[in-house]
């Protein structure tokens, strides 16, 4: 059982952050992150090309961070990239090296990215992913055939929106998830904190999967308003640019939103998940100005 699993066990409030891979081969930034938010978070999630930019992998990223730091990860995997021959591959060596939480997810766009020309596969789209997650758990791959070795022991999560327009549809891909093993939940970005109570009310707390809120540090008031035009189900209000806006430093007061969201997410969910793009090293002043005390102390060096 992963320190992150251990925590779900335990019903604690749980704490995730999102660090990107490189664009090239140096993981000196990614481990210094995972070393600074080690004693904050139960794990930090490894995105996989995200936004289908060009990154390193994301199994890769996640078993330099543990061997060289210890934090418990959970690799991003998405079905656009990878046919369900080359996803088992993946995902058994993931296991061999020593993944156990992996996020299911379908992928962004390629059109979105950096390499439009690409030719997207999405034979797996996040549900069946899961599913495919579930058959190796128990043993078999997908065309049936038993592993020599047994199964493997992923514990498999995947994203939800409860702020999407569509109560039905909504409700649909979160009971299928759900019932394709999903064993834990992270949200996209969450800015109202009613709809994510109703979700919860409704349909997180009769599921039994923890839900963590995705917490997103906006950076200023033109940082918000690009995720609004360019990110599909963002709709982040206008009072929080208009006080973006306002703020003689636009980064420290997005540090206070996110934690006052942090603050609000206590009161409704399981846990949050801290993404802070190209600033993830404001992590703990978020958490620290929400009330959320480090897991442990670092070891000081002492002569």
């Amino acid at each position: 059982m992963s320190n992150f699993q251990a925590a779900i066990a335990q019903r604690e409030f749980l704490v995730t952050a999102e660090i990107s891979p490189p664009k090239g081969i140096d993981l000196q930034r990614a481990i210094a992150l995972a070393q600074k938010l080690q004693p904050w978070v139960h794990a930090v999630n490894l995105t996989d090309c995200s936004r289908a930019v060009l990154a390193m992998g994301s199994i890769a990223t996640a078993v330099v961070l543990q061997q060289q730091t210890g934090i418990d990860t959970i690799c991003q995997l998405t079905g656009r990239d990878r046919n369900r021959l080359a996803l088992q591959g993946d995902l058994l060596g993931a296991a061999a090296l020593g993944v156990r939480n992996v996020l299911a997810l379908t992928g962004d766009p390629v059109k979105a990215g950096d390499h439009p020309e690409a030719r997207a596969v999405f034979e797996c789209e996040s549900i069946r992913l899961l599913q495919l997650i579930a058959q190796l758990n128990q043993g078999y791959s997908a065309n049936g055939q038993l592993l020599p070795d047994g199964g493997t022991c992923f514990w498999a999560g995947a994203a939800v929106d409860p702020q999407s327009p569509s109560w039905s549809g909504l409700s649909r891909r979160f009971e299928r998830k759900v019932a394709a093993g999903a064993q834990f939940f992270q949200s996209q970005l969450i800015c109202d904190f009613e709809r994510l109570a109703l979700f919860m009310e409704k349909l997180g707390k009769p599921a039994g999967k923890p839900i963590l809120a995705g917490i997103f540090l906006l950076k200023s008031a033109q940082n918000a308003r690009f995720l609004n035009k360019y990110v599909p189900g963002v709709n982040i209000p206008e009072a929080l640019i208009a006080r973006l806006e306002r703020a003689p430093n636009p980064l420290a007061e997005g540090i206070a939103i996110a934690a006052e969201q942090v603050q609000q997410a206590r009161q409704i969910c399981d846990g949050v998940h801290l993404m802070a793009i190209k600033a993830e090293e404001r992590i703990p002043e978020i958490l620290t100005q929400a009330g959320v005390t480090p897991r442990f102390h670092p070891p000081t060096n002492t002569p």
